[in-house]
């Protein structure tokens, strides 16, 4: 399997992007030209990821599916059992309580916001101007000892507690190859409310016809992260549309889990 440094055509063109990437645009179309090109990006209708994620010490495998037209469900096995979590069928979300292990529907607001970032696959930067999107270049910044692009990526707006609230992602671009080194934005809600989400990108292999990173580690900023391994990236899976439907019967109750 080939990584992204073996990918690149050659070192005159790695100069002339150097060069020539001045722009928030200019950087996200080199990013989608470095993994394969954006017309393999608008090919791909969806994703199945096996991962193992580390917990203390312990690996926990997980098989996340995500689909083109919004729909997507993680998979986790832990102590012999296995639990869905943020499945979305297109209309209702839900997940596997981890104590009943009875399946529970989000409320309304949730589900909106959720549907809003399940209709970013791919790439949350893939024609992200049809989006009503925008970009901004911030300047470049290190980040863990790397030179990066820092692009301030705007969203739609959220919904929290009936309140629409900006939605702004910062990501961090390699100076080198355009692709993205970690990703930031702000926790709206919970009790890790008002901290920094983070999460980081390395590794970038083939899947399929792009690369994608198969390494990756979430937390919270300047604190205790979770990381994640990819064992495999399988581009445009065949999936039984039952996987994402809400088990009736199993529960009559509807609460927001956020």
């Amino acid at each position: 399997m080939k990584r992204l440094k073996l990918m690149m055509l050659s070192v005159a063109f790695v100069l002339t992007a150097s060069i020539t990437a001045q722009t928030a645009e200019e950087i996200v179309a080199n990013y989608f030209e470095n993994t394969g090109g954006i017309d393999a990006w608008r090919a791909i209708e969806g994703m199945k990821m096996s991962a193992k994620v580390n917990q203390g010490g312990m690996e926990i495998p997980i098989e996340i599916i995500q689909l083109k037209d919004g729909r997507q469900m993680t998979r986790i096995t832990f102590q012999g059992k296995t639990m869905k979590q943020g499945v979305f069928d297109g209309e209702t979300l839900w997940s596997t309580n981890f104590m009943t292990q009875k399946a529970e529907k989000s409320d309304a607001e949730a589900t909106a916001n959720f549907k809003l970032e399940a209709g970013d696959f791919p790439d949350a930067f893939l024609d992200y101007k049809d989006k009503g999107y925008t970009v901004e270049l911030m300047g470049k910044e290190d980040f863990a000892g790397t030179e990066t692009f820092k692009i301030k990526l705007t969203k739609q707006p959220v919904t929290i507690d009936g309140k629409q609230e900006e939605n702004v992602y910062f990501y961090y671009f390699d100076t080198e190859n355009y692709v993205p080194l970690a990703m930031q934005n702000e926790i709206k809600q919970g009790q890790a409310k008002g901290m920094i989400q983070e999460i980081t990108f390395s590794d970038y292999q083939e899947a399929g016809d792009i690369y994608m990173p198969y390494t990756m580690t979430q937390g919270i900023k300047d604190g205790q992260s979770q990381p994640i391994s990819m064992d495999t990236i399988e581009v445009n899976p065949k999936v039984d549309d039952k996987e994402f439907k809400f088990p009736e019967g199993e529960t009559t109750e509807t609460e927001n889990k956020n």
